[in-house]
Parts: structure tokens; sequence; C-alpha cells
């Protein structure tokens, strides 16, 4: 039976935490493979200004072109709405038993507002990454006790850094995949 992952998000750009964090959990849950979802419009960002999403999904792609264990879907981006989770899950539980849906911890604070979250730990296992140096929490909601945690490294590093640091002229090489360095070089991103 496959067990797959789902990492999704919006990618603005992927950077080494993304990859890191998503070869420590797909090592520790056993999975078979695990699949990188870059939204089309978050939920929780609409009204942000977001990278086109056909280039978000481009780096995504560059960045684990060289991993055989992971896989990328263009399945939100496809649908040119706002990518809801429930959603996803319908879709991928068609074709795959048992999904692990993989969140931050950020996330899970605010689980209980997203669209049907019962359905969403319905149809999938609710993986929380927390950090080594994990504080102890108080659940917020009923669905802390559903969650699985899993240790995942701690890299400071955030998209919002990255486009940050490039704004400012900064050197950002080693933030990101090579590839996808090239890419926000070529194609001259988050400059302005």
């Amino acid at each position: 039976m496959e067990h797959i992952g789902i990492l999704g998000g919006s990618f603005d750009p992927i950077h080494i935490g993304h990859l890191i964090t998503a070869l420590s959990v797909f090592e520790k849950r056993k999975l078979t493979k695990l699949i990188f979802m870059p939204c089309f419009i978050s939920p929780h960002k609409v009204g942000y200004n977001i990278t086109d999403a056909f280039q978000r999904l481009e780096m995504v792609r560059l960045a684990t072109e060289d991993f055989p264990q992971f896989e990328v879907s263009d399945f939100e981006i496809s649908k040119h709405d706002i990518s809801f989770t429930v959603d996803t899950l319908k879709h991928f539980k068609k074709d795959y038993s048992s999904i692990d849906l993989i969140i931050g911890f950020d996330n899970l604070i605010s689980f209980d507002n997203w669209k049907e979250p019962e359905t969403i730990t319905e149809l999938a296992n609710l993986v929380v990454l927390k950090r080594n140096n994990f504080v102890s929490y108080y659940p917020l909601h009923n669905f802390f006790e559903k969650a699985i945690f899993v240790d995942s490294p701690i890299i400071e590093v955030s998209s919002t850094l990255i486009r940050d640091r490039i704004k400012k002229g900064l050197p950002f090489k080693y933030f990101v995949h090579n590839k996808v360095y090239q890419y926000i070089m070529d194609n001259k991103l988050y400059m302005r």
C-alpha cells in the first residue's frame, strides 16, 4: 500500500528549508513518496501580492527534480482558484488510501478555522512539524489530539527572508537550490 505525504504551500520561493524538512518527514514517516503541492491562492493569503503560480510551480519542479522520492503536483494551480486542502485531499484520496497531510505547528494553531477540518482529518493523517526545542503547548482546539507530531530540523530560512534579501540586493544563493537561484536570476524575480 502506498503511503504518501502532501506538503502544500505558496513556495514563493521554495528554499532549502522546505527540501530538508520534506526529506526528514519522508524518512521518519516511511513514505512511499512526498508530493509538493504549490497552491494557486492560499485561503490564508487572499489579497497578498504573490509571484505567478506557474513560476512558483517551475521553481518547485527545479528544486525537486534530483529527488526521486519527491513529486510535484499542479492540481491546485490548474484549478485557478483559492486552494482548499479538503478539495485536494478528496481528489488524491481516489488514488491513495494512506495520506499524510504535512503542516507546520503555526498551521495547527489555526487549523480549526480551515474549510472542513473534520473532513480533512478523516481523509488524511494530520502530521505536524515541530522543532527539537519545541516548547510545551496547550491544546487550543480538539485537532491537537488528532495531530501526529514529528521532529523537524531547525532551519532559520523563510521565503519572506529570501524575498527581502533579493529586494535589498543581498546574497541569497545558499538559501535556495542552485537551479532555483538561476531561475530567479534569469527571470529577475523579487527584485522590485
